[in-house]
């Protein structure tokens, strides 16, 4: 009996060291599938990481080059508003650069005070009409009311023959380009 006793424990014993070493056996497995599948996930989070840095690099060299076509867009703005207010009158300078030659013509040619009259009213019609062709009114002022808003008033005058706030004379004329004030007239106004 003892020896069967001490065969069962050594049985016992045999199947516990057989157990305990296929528990060991499961546990190396599991922390080798573990390490394994930590170091694969590592490796995907490090994949992630570096295509998200190269999308942030593609993006960042994208803000780059716009910041550069928008310096360059606004400094090309910059030249081109220079230019238009440097070169706004040009197209009117041309206009009247024939009546300046015409000038230079009467004055060099004209034999009699006639023929210089007759070339300077010419050109005094010539420079109206461009003047009125680019949107140039003469305000109008004698027997108009007076409006402080138009005209400019130089002084005032007791007249029977005008009503009260009636513009009697114009000193200087006063004009409108494209209905904006450019210039008031001046004028003499009745007060009563």
């Amino acid at each position: 009996m003892a020896k069967e006793n001490l065969k069962e424990k050594s049985e016992e014993k045999s199947s516990k060291e057989e157990k305990v070493s296929k528990d060991e056996e499961s546990s190396e497995d599991l922390i080798s599938e573990d390490s394994t599948s930590e170091e694969d996930e590592l490796a995907k989070l490090e994949d992630e990481l570096k295509a998200k840095e190269e999308v942030i690099l593609e993006l960042t060299s994208h803000i780059q080059r716009l910041q550069a076509d928008f310096d360059n867009f606004r400094k090309q703005t910059e030249k081109h508003n220079r230019n238009l207010v440097e070169f706004a009158n040009e197209g009117l300078i041309l206009k009247f650069i024939d009546s300046y030659e015409d000038m230079g013509r009467v004055l060099e040619n004209s034999k009699t005070k006639e023929d210089l009259e007759e070339g300077f009213k010419l050109i005094y019609s010539k420079m109206q009409n461009t003047l009125e062709n680019e949107g140039l009114k003469e305000i109008p002022t004698v027997g108009e009311k007076f409006d402080p808003f138009v005209h400019e008033a130089q002084g005032t005058i007791n007249s029977p023959n005008h009503e009260d706030k009636e513009i009697v004379a114009e000193i200087m004329k006063g004009y409108t380009l494209k209905d904006k004030i450019i210039k008031n007239p001046i004028v003499i106004v009745c007060k009563k």
